[in-house]
């Protein structure tokens, strides 16, 4: 044998290796099922089995298509969607009798099935947004009945996360308001299981043959809608500054950059203070002239004023005319709902590091009363006055909640 042929013959060795255990078990599988058509069941076996259902998969999605062929890099923004939940079936009871030796007429002994599993919704601190939501879900099955008395295991409760601030509604009717860490909601209950032939045991029937199949779980179309939770709401313009505020006095980290553009979901920052009290700020995105009207995107960013309970109006002070855009933003939100400008506020003008800023501010300050906070999210200017007037905005929304008998939003 020459030294090619050695080596061609050792290259294939590997190869061979690989294919030697395949073959082996498809042999075996082979003659695995040649033995099983050899294989009869008993009577008693074919009675108590009980009628085959087709599997179902837990969590079924139209939109997994969709989202894998988003381009990589991009990040999705729900905050509506539509979901179709199932409740899970129940387990079929079973139609047997109790068999010994020397006791041939045992009675009934078919047990009931298990109930399904619900479908709940549950607030995750750790989910911003709806976008990890399915279309679908469907709660798991219960199993069947067995001989011997013997109920099946219900199916167990399958949840699903959802943000805090997720508003359930049913067509138009709101169902829940998922509003606090830990809420839940049953959004379909589990169908109820059958019924075992022990349970037609009776005077007048002493050898009932009778079973009942499980019960389909509930089906609902629920629709889910994200408001963001928050004690404080910046409302603003857009390029008034707010992303970059946010990051001066929060560790958030929405995307800021030296050229214009507007915030497309809100973002939530936490602000600490020394008494261990945690202010969570909501960075609406900016609002445009009519956007009561549903201009742009307007009633979609609108809505997550509703659950803030003060705000924020953040004003740019290097603009013409900036006490223009106070009475502005002030007029869309009452606009939008009656009462929402009149909720407690401070006016923050940004960008006072800027010099038409410093010309604009004396006539600012005397519109408004002097209550503006001017100050600069680049430089830090005045950030230690925004945080003092946040914190007296705080505790006088506590203080109204707890007399109303109201529990506080905690972060």
């Amino acid at each position: 044998m020459s030294a090619s042929e050695g080596s061609r013959s050792e290259a294939q060795t590997p190869f061979v290796r690989a294919m030697m255990p395949s073959r082996l078990f498809s042999a075996g599988w082979r003659g695995a099922l040649e033995g099983l058509g050899r294989w009869t069941l008993p009577a008693r076996a074919a009675l108590c089995r009980p009628l085959p259902r087709p599997s179902t998969p837990r969590r079924l999605s139209l939109g997994c298509a969709e989202r894998a062929k988003a381009p990589p890099g991009k990040k999705l923004i729900s905050e509506k969607k539509l979901v179709l939940v199932r409740g899970g079936r129940g387990g079929d009871g079973v139609s047997c009798f109790h068999s010994e030796p020397r006791k041939e007429f045992g009675g009934p002994d078919g047990g009931d099935g298990g109930s399904g599993g619900h479908v709940i919704l549950r607030v995750d601190r750790q989910m911003k947004s709806l976008s990890a939501v399915l279309s679908q879900y469907r709660g798991f099955d219960g199993e069947d009945g067995g001989s011997k008395n013997c109920f099946g295991r219900g199916g167990a409760a399958l949840y699903v996360r959802v943000p805090m601030g997720t508003l359930v509604k049913e067509g138009d009717e709101v169902v829940a308001d998922l509003s606090h860490p830990g809420d839940e909601y049953v959004a379909a209950l589990g169908g109820a299981g059958g019924k075992g032939n022990r349970f037609f045991l009776a005077n007048d029937n002493r050898a009932p043959l009778t079973c009942t199949p499980g019960e389909p779980g509930q089906e609902r179309v629920l629709s889910l809608e994200l408001k963001t939770v928050a004690h404080a709401g910046m409302v603003g313009f857009p390029n008034a500054g707010k992303s970059s505020l946010l990051r001066a006095i929060s560790n958030a980290k929405p995307a800021v950059a030296a050229y214009p553009f507007t915030t497309l979901n809100p973002h939530v920052g936490i602000v600490h203070y020394e008494d261990h009290q945690q202010v969570a700020v909501a960075d609406v995105p900016g609002i445009i002239r009519g956007a009561h009207q549903n201009r742009g995107l307007g009633l979609a960013f609108l809505r997550h004023i509703e659950r803030c309970g003060f705000l924020l109006f953040v004003v740019d002070l290097a603009v013409p005319e900036p006490w223009a855009q106070v009475e502005d933003l002030k007029f869309e939100l009452e606009k939008y709902q009656r009462g929402l400008s009149q909720r407690p506020h401070a006016v923050v003008a940004n960008k006072v590091d800027l010099p038409e800023a410093r010309a604009n501010l004396p006539e600012l300050q005397a519109r408004l009363g002097g209550t503006a906070i001017a100050l600069s999210a680049v430089t830090g200017e005045n950030l230690e006055g925004l945080l003092l007037r946040l914190k007296e905005l705080h505790d006088t929304h506590v203080a109204a909640e707890l007399a109303q008998g109201r529990a506080p939003l905690r972060w």
